[in-house]
């Protein structure tokens, strides 16, 4: 990854180089914190307890699902729209989203071009990035509920195989820290603590980089390298999907081209986040107000003080959707039949009092639970059939992953290995900055070595010297340059080393 960026200031330019590393031990240990209860108040409650490993059971049936949806296995086979806590009686206030393909999300950031927000994580992008997603649910009273970050490194401590792979990642060694389990989020934390919270959730979100939540294992994918055949009704549904069904318009499904000229399989998401209309979902335990997503935020809702971001949830990818019932940011959606017809019909269908009418989705549909901002344009009055509504969710079946093993096709045998498991995902980004004028801040992976090097000219041939070479500890981290005299203008980049 090559980046620059102009800088006024005595250094004009900042060149960034980082070499990609290899990562396999530090996806061991975020697959350990990933699904360790310890690390929630009441040892009772993990990442993987609202976004499952393993396949849930089907509500229908009661047999195991065909792959992982990487969600709550508890609204999955009982209907339930959100989440319980660590502790009794705490229940989250929105569908838990899946993991699933999260990593290809950009870094949350006002799109001029689109004239829209981009990217994040959570439903209303409050995590800037997936590292930052996954340090928050250890500290949310309604999931986790540590009451602080260095409660959550005293969990670490008690863990040799955490001690152990702590020290060889990110040579950070856990026993030098005091422990203090209930520490309040109040108390100032030692030193040390920090960075090692934050290296935790930095392996998590490794681990979510991995292949265990992107496989690009299904029929659609298989199809698209030409190695299957769609039915007639996945077809038509495709087609429908891209052009009367209008699903395409925020959920893309085109290809793309990488540099060196491989095909780059569609995500089913532009990133964005729209006001699709959803009802009031009124078996969310307490009933609690809308939650108003992005525009609910206090710093967007200061950038756009008329209330223009109220209502919007992310626009979440859609592969495998089929695993990972109830649907909307609410789980007001029993299936995905119904959510389809509410996108056909929202706006034709009547009026009901509440979700849980007996007519809702049948003669009528509530008003939306927040009425500004309302996508009328691409939802609401599709005029699809019953016929190619029904096509419509089946070829959205088809975006489920692990087809080979189950999919009892000739063509793609069990162990046919995904078309795109070279696909590259997205890393942990490192930046250059001037903290001052030849002063150089540095944010990426924590426990990796950056040699910093500067260059007082690009011509000829060996201008880069290094300066420093450091293992990065904590984010942020400052690197003087310890040259008397500067030119006027300086080049700087930073080597991530293997």
């Amino acid at each position: 990854m090559n980046t620059t960026a102009p800088f006024a200031a005595a250094c004009a330019l900042l060149l960034l180089a980082a070499i990609p590393v290899h990562a396999d031990t530090e996806q061991t240990l975020g697959s350990l914190l990933f699904s360790d209860p310890n690390l929630s108040l009441r040892r009772n409650q993990s990442c993987a307890s609202c976004h499952s490993l393993v396949p849930a059971n089907g509500r229908e049936t009661g047999q195991p699902l065909i792959a992982p949806g990487f969600v709550d296995p508890g609204n999955v086979e009982n209907g339930s729209p959100v989440s319980g806590g660590s502790v009794s009686g705490q229940f989250g206030k929105l569908n838990a989203p899946s993991v699933g393909y999260a990593a290809f999300s950009p870094e949350f950031h006002w799109d001029n071009t689109r004239a829209a927000y981009v990217g994040g994580q959570f439903w209303n992008g409050r995590a800037t990035n997936l590292q930052a997603q996954a340090a928050m649910p250890f500290l949310n009273p309604a999931e986790m509920a540590m009451p602080s970050r260095w409660a959550v490194v005293t969990r670490l401590k008690e863990n040799a195989t955490y001690r152990q792979l702590f020290n060889d990642v990110f040579g950070i060694n856990l026993d030098d820290l005091p422990a203090n389990d209930l520490a309040p989020a109040t108390s100032p934390p030692p030193a040390g603590v920090l960075a090692a919270f934050d290296a935790a959730a930095q392996t998590i979100s490794e681990f979510e980089r991995g292949a265990t939540f992107n496989q690009f294992t299904s029929k659609f994918d298989y199809w698209l390298a030409g190695m299957t055949s769609l039915s007639a009704n996945e077809l038509n549904g495709f087609n429908l999907f891209k052009k009367k069904a209008r699903c395409a318009t925020c959920h893309l499904s085109s290809s793309g081209i990488d540099r060196q000229g491989n095909m780059i399989p569609p995500l089913f998401t532009d990133f964005t986040y729209a006001n699709l209309g959803l009802p009031r979902n009124v078996s969310i335990p307490g009933n609690p107000a809308p939650d108003p997503g992005l525009g609910g935020r206090a710093e967007i809702a200061a950038a756009s003080p008329g209330g223009a971001e109220l209502g919007k949830h992310k626009v979440m990818s859609l592969r495998n959707i089929a695993l990972t019932p109830p649907y909307g940011h609410n789980g007001v959606f029993a299936t995905l039949d119904q959510i389809t017809h509410f996108y056909n019909t929202r706006d034709v269908l009547g009026r009901v009092a509440a979700s849980t009418d007996a007519g809702f989705g049948v003669i009528g549909w509530p008003a939306p639970e927040v009425p500004q901002n309302i996508n009328t344009a691409n939802v609401g009055d599709l005029g699809l059939t019953q016929q190619e509504e029904a096509d419509v969710v089946a070829f959205m079946k088809t975006l489920t992953d692990n087809y080979p093993a189950t999919g009892q096709d000739p063509n793609v045998p069990p162990g046919t290995p995904s078309p795109f498991a070279n696909l590259a995902i997205p890393a942990i980004p490192t930046r250059l900055g001037l903290g001052a004028p030849a002063v150089i801040s540095l944010t990426g992976r924590l426990g990796k070595y950056y040699r910093l090097e500067f260059a007082d000219s690009l011509t000829g041939t060996n201008h880069w010297q290094p300066f420093s070479t450091n293992r990065f500890g904590a984010n942020g981290m400052l690197f003087p340059d310890p040259t008397a005299v500067l030119p006027a203008t300086r080049f700087y980049r930073a080597v991530q080393l293997p």
